[in-house]
């Protein structure tokens, strides 16, 4: 039997183990901060082994977040993917947490308290700014509220001892962070999130999920923040008066069965509200909008969706078209493709003359050969291939600006994608055409044709699969034809994109091209006229008001919140216009999942709140010129300065520039 005295003495010994292994650590930590490229690794792993018996005492957790700097410092992430913490993902953690090799647990409980020690200001890291730590963190909480909160099913308790040392983890960050902070910080990211209208929020939606679960089971005090989270969680699982007891999508059907028409069309008007509320579609919204395509007293289908003039107009003119879109892409397995095909519907695209015979072609096209592999990777076999890429279509289609890179050196094809889409969407759909019949693109440049089938792989290896199916599809192809071109432009005086982005992108890129830098050297060269000339090219008091027609191609310098350069990063120039107050903007387009982000300085990018559409990301002019190295311009205007631009005004830009990613490039 049992006793307290037992437990008592365990603890005492459960300490002074912990005691021990601490020393131990201490030494092993030092060992490896001296140790040769030769013997690194074995001094890792000397490390790592000691951190997962660490974890097995009382106290070990405080014993391994306090040597957490140390350990990062001595090298136990070198040669790893958590050696770059600004890379990792939070979806990823909860998983590894979970592996059944120790020594990747040691490490990514090593990488998590490092985190924590920045996000609490215990240390800092050159490359994880306080926020951003703490912003990770956050969305680890979210992802495994369930876990903190102990609620156990069949499946976590056959982990055992696995997911008891999971559950203590994250109770330790928790006790640090706060779960209050994290649900009011949560809510108000999801809706940041939201607003922005990406086309990717299966994380988003994993996080809505984990607060339902938090809030049913544990609840939380009145106020602002559960009435945030409320809100999401009946978008998704009940947004309307019949779905509003989540009584599952069967039990749903039936219910609505029995419906007269004032009760169906009440039903519409609530998904579409919620719809477009949150840019989130439930599954029983899927069910609804199925059943009413077959309901034949009234066309429930545009309140459904929820269209507007626009959109009503389409219905009326291609309502077979439409009808057939909705039976081939939208199932249960892809219910966002309703908020691609609503928004679609809206931007009008299908009175533009090619798109309805592309569409028609898209309803019949086969994904062959690796390309039917890669999508079923990516997306499961619960519905074909064809249907994933079709619902991807609608939603690239209707949300052009949601396309995202996700966590691939891809910006030039995300890019690209959302370019085409905006612009030529008939062009993209051809391309998605040859990718899914014929595993190849081809496109030409300067006459030269480049077919991707017969390129070596690229940056992108054979394509990602933490994208949408449209870019799983198309950008390993986008990517080798790139980097084609690029090669193509080897020996020219000047930066390859001034070549490669009209001939890549499309004809409405100019074709010239005004860089900040010099190539050879990468030092600044005439970096005044540069600033004049992007004045006379987008600054509607200088350049005669006009406005930017097309999307236009441009290079920024990407910088962290402490104004350390990171890299170069391609985006797209939408527009140029004064917001609410008077202050002139620039609204771009950046293939990053979330355009929100602190470039140091004052430098934030807005994503809401000063006139933005929904993901566009803004700026302040002279502080969007100050990461500016590269951008295009007609090749008539050549040389042409503008020397009515205030000198205080260049001035400005110069100085946030040389204090940020010039610095070092006077």
């Amino acid at each position: 039997m049992r006793t307290l005295n037992d437990d008592q003495n365990n603890n005492i010994d459960s300490r002074a183990s912990c005691s021990r292994l601490s020393d131990d650590l201490d030494v092993a930590i030092e060992d490896l901060r001296q140790a040769q490229p030769d013997t690194k690794l074995e001094a890792q792993r000397a490390v790592l082994t000691l951190v997962w018996q660490l974890l097995q005492t009382e106290g070990g957790m405080d014993a391994i977040f306090e040597r957490a700097a140390p350990m990062d410092l001595a090298g136990v992430f070198a040669g790893s993917d958590w050696d770059k913490p600004e890379a990792l993902l939070p979806q990823v953690s909860a998983n590894t947490l979970l592996a059944e090799d120790t020594g990747l647990v040691a490490i990514e409980v090593s990488s998590l308290c490092r985190f924590l020690s920045v996000a609490t200001g215990a240390t800092r890291h050159r490359n994880l700014h306080q926020d951003t730590a703490r912003h990770f963190l956050t969305q680890v909480l979210a992802l495994n509220l369930r876990d903190i909160f102990g609620q156990s099913d069949e499946a976590t308790r056959s982990l055992g001892e696995r997911q008891e040392t999971k559950e203590r983890i994250l109770r330790f960050i928790s006790e640090h962070i706060g779960l209050t902070d994290v649900l009011g910080a949560l809510v108000t990211e999801i809706w940041r999130l939201l607003e922005q209208r990406s086309v990717q929020v299966g994380v988003v939606k994993d996080m809505i999920a984990q607060i339902a679960i938090a809030l049913n089971e544990n609840g939380t005090e009145p106020g602002s923040e559960r009435l945030g989270a409320e809100r999401l969680v009946s978008a998704l699982f009940g947004p309307t008066v019949a779905s509003l007891d989540d009584p599952g999508v069967a039990a749903y059907l039936e219910r609505i069965e029995h419906f007269d028409e004032a009760a169906l069309s009440r039903e519409a008007m609530g998904f579409a509200r919620a719809m477009h509320d949150t840019g989130l579609v439930s599954d029983y919204h899927v069910t609804f909008l199925l059943y009413a395509l077959d309901y034949h007293d009234r066309a429930l289908v545009p309140e459904t969706l929820g269209l507007g003039t626009t959109g009503l107009d389409c219905w009326r003119h291609y309502r077979r078209l439409i009808e057939d879109l909705i039976r081939a892409g939208v199932t249960l397995s892809t219910p966002q493709a309703i908020y691609g095909l609503t928004m679609l519907l809206e931007r009008g695209v299908l009175h533009h003359a090619p798109m309805v015979p592309a569409l028609d072609r898209q309803l019949r096209q086969k994904v062959r050969g690796s390309a039917r592999d890669r999508i079923s990777l990516g997306f499961g076999d619960v519905v074909s291939p064809e249907t994933h890429v079709l619902a991807g279509v609608l939603q690239i289609i209707g949300q052009p600006l949601g396309v995202g890179q996700g966590a691939n050196p891809t910006c030039q094809s995300a890019r690209a994608i959302a370019m085409w889409s905006q612009v030529e969407p008939d062009y993209l759909l051809r391309i998605i055409h040859q990718a899914s019949e014929f595993d190849a693109i081809l496109m030409h440049f300067e006459g030269n044709e480049i077919n991707s089938a017969n390129l070596p792989v690229g940056l992108a290896g054979f394509g990602p699969i933490d994208a949408d199916p449209v870019s799983v599809l198309l950008v390993a192809h986008l990517d080798k034809i790139y980097a084609r071109m690029g090669q193509l432009c080897i020996g020219r005086d000047g930066d390859p994109h001034r070549w490669i982005n009209p001939e890549f992108h499309g004809w409405w890129v100019s074709r010239d091209c005004a860089v900040a830098v010099d190539v050879a050297t990468g030092k600044l060269a005439d970096y005044d006229s540069f600033l004049r000339r992007f004045f006379a090219t987008y600054h509607p008091h200088h350049n005669g008001d006009l406005p930017v027609s097309h999307p236009q191609p441009a290079g920024i310098a990407v910088t962290d919140p402490n104004q350390q350069f990171i890299g170069w990063h391609a985006i797209a120039i939408l527009r140029v216009a004064e917001d609410q107050v008077g202050n002139m903007r620039v609204y771009f387009y950046n293939p990053n999942n979330d355009s929100g982000q602190d470039w140091g300085g004052g430098v934030v990018v807005s994503t809401s709140g000063n006139g933005e559409r929904s993901g566009e990301g803004s700026l302040e002019f002279g502080h969007f010129l100050s990461r500016v190295y590269l951008f295009h311009d007609e090749l008539f205007r050549g040389d042409q300065t503008l020397e009515d631009v205030s000198e205080a005004e260049i001035e400005l830009v110069r100085k946030q520039a040389t204090d940020s990613w010039a610095a070092d490039r006077l």
